[in-house]
């Protein structure tokens, strides 16, 4: 070692990615803990200080390990979505249903086309139907059509996610699970208590869930880095 290296501080010295990655993934679950701690206690201002910083630092871990693209969109969409649910009006749960929406676009353009199984393909479509079938006639006009497509596009996603693995097809059942809550929610269906909770907490475990899976299947494959 020279003596110009001997004199650099440690912090002066890059943090590898994986040490970075682990920070960051701490942080996230700190974060994440926070919320749903807020959730639990009913302390909002908790709920709306952690929130916005949750797909921030999960695309931040990702990013360290060498994440496509299309999954750091696809979380960043998620948190335009979580930016306007903190909202209570008509228009940012559209707003909101929308950035999701793209999100899942970018989720179904990472699944590529692998294979799944069409019995869970014919599973996920009958969810579709009897969950709107159901919920046509108690959700607001205005919502209703919205509601629908949303949840067409949803539920491809959350059928396709399983083209990645195990790990990736529990997350997308669990966003599917999250977004039903939202929806029986709008509803105004009979729902557990702290059902914020619930939302927030399988929400969490989705995208957690579907970034690593997409990040385990794209190094069990020998992607390269910020590859689609």
């Amino acid at each position: 070692m020279s003596a110009t290296e001997s004199r650099t501080p440690s912090w002066a010295h890059p943090v590898p990615d994986d040490t970075r990655g682990r920070v960051l993934l701490a942080a996230f679950a700190a974060a994440g803990a926070l919320d749903l701690a807020s959730l639990l206690a009913g302390w909002h201002l908790g709920h709306v200080l952690a929130k916005p910083l949750l797909m921030p630092l999960l695309v931040a871990c990702v990013v360290t390990r060498g994440a496509p693209r299309l999954l750091v969109a696809a979380l960043l969409f998620g948190w335009g979505g979580d930016l306007a649910l903190l909202f209570d009006a008509d228009l940012a749960f559209l707003i909101g249903m929308g950035s999701f929406a793209a999100g899942h676009v970018c989720y179904l353009l990472l699944f590529g086309r692998g294979r799944t199984h069409p019995a869970l393909g014919g599973a996920y479509a009958a969810a579709l139907v009897a969950a709107v079938a159901l919920l046509w006639s108690d959700l607001p006009a205005g919502l209703r059509v919205p509601v629908a497509g949303y949840s067409l596009l949803l539920s491809a996603m959350a059928y396709r996610s399983s083209a990645l693995g195990t790990r990736a097809a529990i997350g997308g059942a669990l966003f599917l699970l999250s977004d039903t809550l939202i929806a029986t929610g709008v509803a105004d269906w009979p729902q557990l208590p702290r059902p914020d909770l619930w939302i927030m907490a399988t929400y969490l475990a989705a995208q957690y869930l579907l970034a690593t899976g997409a990040l385990a299947t794209g190094r069990a494959y020998g992607r390269s880095v910020i590859q689609d």
